[in-house]
């Protein structure tokens, strides 16, 4: 019997995000449905079928850690989360370096209308570590996005700011294998108090 950490696919959660436009509050710990929302978050990697998942905390890291319960995720710390997404990126895909992982699945906290049903469609598209997949939207590229072992040190060289792995797949779109979504979940961001509306 396999150890089931693992499987080739790992979850990587990006949870660092300080909440600038919502008045500072890290966006790991809005409410949404009760519970801190990355906890809600892991729970749709884990129902997607990620057994491995790495969360990266940034912002209000600690009370995070206090605060949302988390068992069997591996914390990841981004002490330069202040820097943009990018740099959570590179931190979730170094601390997958030297598991079995061969592919990391990636999702945003802030993205709660996407559910298990749009994650597992893109996991269900990894074919080796060469892979590339990304979840669409009416055609139009999205997250959860996920990368390929080969495809690591490339993106970790190209993320900065906000951009994330956005760089690297804009120059590689023709390796990319596009997963429709847009019928299951709905691809928003919590940015903004406006936002807000969005969280139950």
């Amino acid at each position: 019997m396999t150890d089931r950490n693992e499987q080739p696919v790992a979850g990587l959660l990006l949870a660092a995000g300080g909440g600038r436009r919502l008045g500072g509050r890290p966006k790991a710990l809005l409410e949404h449905r009760g519970r801190p929302l990355v906890e809600h978050a892991v729970a749709v990697l884990r129902a997607a079928g990620c057994t491995r998942v790495h969360v990266v905390l940034g912002a209000g890291a600690d009370a995070v850690r206090e605060r949302a319960e988390l068992p069997g995720c591996v914390l990841v710390d981004n002490p330069r989360w202040e820097q943009g997404m990018g740099t959570s990126l590179c931190a979730g895909l170094d601390s997958l370096a030297g598991t079995t992982a061969r592919a990391a699945l990636v999702s945003l906290v802030d993205q709660p209308g996407i559910g298990p049903e749009a994650v597992a469609r893109v996991l269900a598209a990894h074919r080796g570590e060469s892979s590339l997949v990304s979840a669409a939207y009416d055609g139009v590229r999205g997250h959860p996005v996920l990368l390929g072992a080969a495809h690591w040190a490339g993106i970790a060289a190209t993320a900065t700011g906000d951009r994330g792995a956005r760089a690297y797949l804009e120059a590689h779109e023709q390796e990319i294998t596009l997963v429709e979504c847009g019928d299951v979940a709905r691809a928003f961001d919590i940015d903004t108090e406006a936002d807000l509306v969005h969280l139950e």
